[in-house]
């Protein structure tokens, strides 16, 4: 027996239960993968997470070897030009960080090739960051009409990483401002645009995300332990 694995497989088993019994109803749970192994990525599966988060194509395509189609698969880190090709977009189900006009016109134009239609979250830089990822605030409603004249996408919310701060409490005005944005967005009732998901929130500020109309949280440390732990 591999007491380590056994370990980590426990530890996987006994958060997922945790967070999924403790969701309100209608709350989607996302398990953000990022530097999981393959066989951490399918323990949490068959502890029953439905939704895979991925950051890095390399390690989405290592464990899609796997786990294949036993659970949908996003993408949620920041989403390169080049990284946009035909055979990564066959993985993913949607893409939650679509934060340029430019990225959002390469997935339509490959995806197009492929006879597929991409669901994608327009990533808001909610902080108005220089250094993040994202679409500022006051440029949002401008990158998300571009966006719905695109055939090969689907615009169907908003995601929002916010800054790193050191309470979960001072995530919350971002928060507000981006399910303020959502809102905004939706009254607007654009073509090829459903505004349905709101993803916020993670391992340290999921609830408070909740609180604010998050209704897809992306939670890795808390399903998975930090790397170090066992």
């Amino acid at each position: 027996m591999d007491y380590n694995h056994d370990v980590v497989s426990d530890l996987i088993q006994g958060s997922v239960a945790r967070i999924l019994a403790g969701l309100p109803q209608g709350v989607e749970l996302v398990a953000a993968a990022k530097g999981r192994t393959p066989e951490e990525v399918l323990q949490a599966v068959q502890a029953g997470v439905k939704i895979i988060g991925e950051n890095y194509v390399k390690e989405a395509k290592e464990a899609y070897q796997l786990v294949g189609r036993k659970a949908e698969w996003h993408f949620i880190g920041t989403f390169q030009k080049h990284n946009v090709r035909r055979n990564v977009l066959d993985i993913f189900d949607m893409v939650e960080s679509v934060g340029s006009l430019e990225v959002a016109r390469e997935i339509d134009r490959k995806c197009a090739l492929m006879d597929k239609t991409m669901p994608v979250l327009i990533e808001v830089n909610s902080a108005g960051e220089p250094r993040k990822s994202g679409v500022l605030p006051k440029d949002l409603e401008q990158m998300v009409t571009e966006v719905s004249r695109l055939q090969n996408i689907k615009v169907m919310g908003l995601m929002t990483m916010g800054p790193v701060l050191a309470t979960a409490e001072e995530y919350r005005p971002y928060f507000r401002e981006t399910r303020t944005l959502f809102e905004r967005i939706r009254r607007l009732e654009l073509t090829n645009v459903e505004m349905r998901y709101l993803s916020m929130g993670m391992t340290d500020s999921y609830r408070v995300a909740i609180e604010e109309g998050a209704n897809m949280i992306r939670i890795g440390a808390g399903i998975f332990g930090s790397p170090c732990q066992v």
